[in-house]
Order: structure tokens, then sequence, then C-alpha cells
């Protein structure tokens, strides 16, 4: 085996950086996925990995998700000691990565009009998005559609918090939100916005047909644009002195409450 990949090598700086840019993730269309937990998420999905890119002892540590990859084909290649630490995008790089192919461009019309879409207008935090994105596909979502000036789906810290599950329910990723909300009212799609107070309870508000979750932006919420094109207002029950949950912990609870009723009105 050859001592590695250096940093300068020019597979290495393009790794770097997808890890850093937008642009240059939307260049190459791919992403990159950070760690062995994201990595395993991304296998057991399918997902189109292209090659695997090891830290020092990692084949070592993780043996057996090293021997899903070579079972599969896929490239793999050491990076030389030190290299993990100049390209990685926290304090305390993953010894394992992975560049994996995004999906072509979907749009909101390929979605069903039946289930459940999630819309998030500007959510910016990539731990929010991530988080969201898993409680859609563990809630059985028809799909994502993230609008705004939110953070790229394809962030790596998106796909790390999302578990894998950014290869696993369908992704749509628009500027506009006021034509997203168009193209689904269109569609005969319910559209529900989340809202700290004044909004139906979770239980009043029918989730269980076709209906779009319309999540705003952390500190701002909703534009008021988005707020005009509404069907409807949903606000979660809250006890004590809380004035809002967290956006991720608030579509989470939308997106169960909807496949809860779903289930019961399928009984």
């Amino acid at each position: 085996m050859h001592a590695g990949l250096a940093a300068r090598h020019p597979e290495v700086q393009a790794l770097k950086a997808m890890l850093r840019d937008r642009a240059a993730r939307a260049a190459a269309r791919q992403c990159v996925i950070e760690g062995p937990r994201a990595l395993a998420g991304a296998l057991d999905r399918d997902a189109p990995v292209v090659a695997v890119y090891l830290g020092e002892g990692a084949d070592r540590a993780f043996a057996p998700l090293i021997a899903r990859v070579r079972d599969r084909g896929i490239r793999v290649e050491q990076l030389r000691d030190g290299v993990l630490d100049r390209i990685g995008s926290v304090r305390a790089p993953q010894p394992v990565l992975a560049t994996c192919t995004t999906p072509g461009r979907a749009t909101v019309d390929d979605l069903p009009a039946d289930g459940t879409v999630l819309v998030t207008c500007g959510v910016a935090d990539p731990g929010n998005l991530g988080t969201l994105l898993r409680s859609a596909e563990a809630a059985g979502a028809a799909g994502v559609v993230s609008c705004g000036a939110g953070v790229d789906p394809w962030n790596p810290k998106v796909v790390r918090a999302s578990a894998g599950a950014v290869f696993g329910v369908p992704m749509v990723e628009e500027e506009d939100p006021v034509q997203v909300l168009e193209r689904l009212g269109a569609r005969g799609v319910r559209r529900l916005g989340t809202v700290a107070r004044g909004g139906q309870p979770p239980a009043a508000a029918g989730l269980s047909g076709g209906v779009a979750l319309v999540l705003g932006n952390e500190a701002h919420g909703l534009p008021t644009e988005v707020e005009a094109l509404l069907d409807g207002r949903v606000t979660i029950p809250m006890a004590g002195r809380a004035e809002s949950l967290n956006v991720a912990v608030a579509g989470s609870v939308l997106l169960f409450e909807a496949a809860r009723q779903r289930t019961e009105g399928e009984r």
C-alpha cells in the first residue's frame, strides 16, 4: 500500500473545498460524509458513495465498516498522518471521510400530494436541519423541501446530523418559498405554518392528508409573504413559561403527530 495521499494532492484539495464551500459541492455534484456513523447510515440507504478516505489507524478501528465499503467495490484511500487536521471542518476531525454523489435535482412536483411534506424556510443551523431530516425519514414523510436563505442540505454538518437520513428521504432544494407554497397549493396540499402562539393544536389541525408543515428561520420565523399563503397555523401547546420550542423539536413533534393521525385514519 502506498504511503497515503498528502495534503497537497489534488484529490485532497478537492475534498477540502467540498468540506467548506457550497459552490464546490454543487460543481462536483457530490457531498462529503464525515465520520463512521454517518458513512454507515449512507451505506444502509444504498447511497452512491464514490470514495472513502481514512486517517491513521481508521482501517483497524473500524474494520467491519471498511469491510462493507470494500465489499461494495468502493475505492478506499489512506490519508497521510496530519492531513485530516488540515482539511477537517471541525476541531476534532473524524477519522473517516467519504464522498458521495448527490441526487439529481428534484422539484416540488415530484413529491406525492397525499403525504406529509416538510418545508423549511431559511432554517440556518446545520444541526437543526439534520435533525429535521432524520425525523422526517423516521416519521414516514413524503419529502423535505429546503428553501429560502438557509443552510445547504449537503453541508457536511447537515449530513452528519441527519445520521444518513438525507439519503433516505426525498429532498428538494428551491430558492423561493413563495413559489414552493403556490405550487403545493395548486396541487391541493394544505399549507400549515408553525407559529409560537395563536394556531390550532396539532391534534385538531387535521394532519392526516396531503399537508405541508412549514417551518421558519430560528430567529425570525416565517416571512410575511409566506404567512400570506398559509391555509392555517399550528401551535404546539406548552406548559410552564417556555415561549417556544427549538425549530427541530417543533418540526419533529408535528411530523410524528402527522404520522399518528395517518395511522389512526387507516384503522
